[in-house]
């Protein structure tokens, strides 16, 4: 799911322990297969790493985006490209695959759609991911993690992490941190998911920022649901561009083009015409059937070969889920999970032979990613190494690590 893609298929696969532990003793629905620790049944047959790339369901956006001139229109559509991200998380509340500790995801879509991607999960404790993305026009990359916070009745799911967009050709450079998701009813009821709060974008390279607010749903507020709003600002503050919406069907901008105070003190622009900047796509024929999985998520599963051997797609208890095999798919994930702890206990003792005889403790490096202090953010983050698609032409897999059975 989303920008991000946040939203109950979070639940279970990024959730601290503690957190995990108490979501599985109340929920009535979930119960039995969070207390068993192995069952895949309330699964997704797609890994985090799939669904971390399924933001890019509406990448041609950002195609889009590549061709404005005008630096605050491009704002637009990018903002509008992060609130369509949200739109898979609507009926998603099954739980995608928690990767593996090294596992991996490439999605290679540029004959068709003009981008591919990979991701890994580059830590287990905390759990992180990182992804990056190659458009023709443009490269985005984020590293995904997150915090929750769990109240009985519901779940917030606090993403970490900040993503990035850069336009190579005028050097446009934006930043936007994701928005909380709530998971509901997790005590009785169905599932149903909100995304909600404040989010800002801001390009680096002019110093214009885009405030969106996702409104939170409320049984007694008269706004329609799901709603998001936003304005277009320049480095000097002053209103250019205003964006209205909802994170599942579509959003719309208008340029500002005058503003007046109202008697309220508040802001009053008068626009220009309203252009639709995103529209969800509908659901492809049986989508109840398959998980409310959209097109894009259909064709991650779809096998390929090439790949690297720690590539989601083999993962083999996800594969077995796919064709149906549930209880072969339970009993592999237990042999995987055990394969991982051993791996893990094995890196631990090298830790602590190494302090031991006062050498600088071994740490665990991802394979395609490495991290770097970001000169525009200053935080430190998982970055590209530019190494996975040469790797890939000379089909050399020799510094993946062998994480499957």
């Amino acid at each position: 799911m989303a920008v991000g893609n946040v939203g109950a298929a979070f639940t279970g696969s990024f959730m601290d322990e503690q957190a995990q532990k108490m979501y599985a003793q109340v929920s009535s629905t979930y119960s039995t297969h969070y207390n068993s620790g192995n069952k895949v049944n309330f699964n997704e047959p797609l890994s985090m790493l799939q669904r971390i790339m399924e933001e890019m369901e509406y990448g041609e956006i950002l195609d889009q985006a590549a061709r404005c001139p005008d630096s605050a229109e491009q704002m637009a559509w990018v903002a509008a490209f992060t609130v369509s991200a949200y739109a898979t998380t609507l009926f998603r509340v099954g739980k995608p695959f928690n990767p593996l500790l090294g596992e991996t995801f490439e999605f290679d879509r540029t004959d068709d759609l003009g981008w591919r991607g990979i991701s890994e999960q580059v830590s287990h404790h905390p759990p992180t991911l990182a992804m990056h993305i190659e458009g023709k026009d443009w490269v985005t990359w984020q590293e995904f993690t997150m915090t929750t916070k769990f109240r009985g009745r519901y779940l917030q799911i606090i993403p970490m992490g900040i993503a990035h967009l850069v336009f190579p050709k005028t050097g446009h450079h934006y930043t936007w941190r994701k928005v909380v998701t709530t998971v509901n009813n997790v005590i009785v009821g169905n599932l149903w998911v909100d995304n909600h709060g404040e989010m800002e974008i801001t390009n680096h390279h002019n110093g214009d920022k885009c405030h969106l607010k996702y409104s939170a749903y409320s049984y007694f507020s008269r706004e329609e649901p799901r709603k998001v709003t936003g304005v277009v600002t320049d480095k000097d503050g002053a209103a250019k561009w205003v964006l209205t919406g909802t994170w599942d069907q579509k959003m719309e901008a208008a340029q500002i083009v005058h503003k007046e105070e109202s008697n309220k003190g508040k802001p009053v622009f008068e626009t220009g015409p309203h252009r639709t900047m995103w529209k969800v796509r509908p659901p492809p024929p049986g989508a109840e059937k398959m998980y409310f999985f959209s097109q894009l998520a259909i064709e991650m599963n779809e096998s390929e070969e090439g790949v690297a051997p720690t590539d989601s797609r083999l993962r083999p208890d996800q594969r077995c889920m796919e064709e149906g095999r549930w209880d072969e798919a339970n009993r592999v994930k237990v042999r995987l999970e055990e394969k991982q702890r051993e791996a893990r206990k094995f890196r631990e003792s090298q830790v602590e032979k190494a302090k031991a005889e006062g050498r600088d403790a071994p740490q665990y490096k991802p394979t395609w990613f490495r991290k770097e202090r970001c000169p525009v953010t200053g935080s430190v983050m998982h970055r590209y190494n530019k190494m996975y698609w040469d790797c890939k032409a000379r089909q050399d897999w020799s510094s993946c690590p062998d994480i499957y059975l």
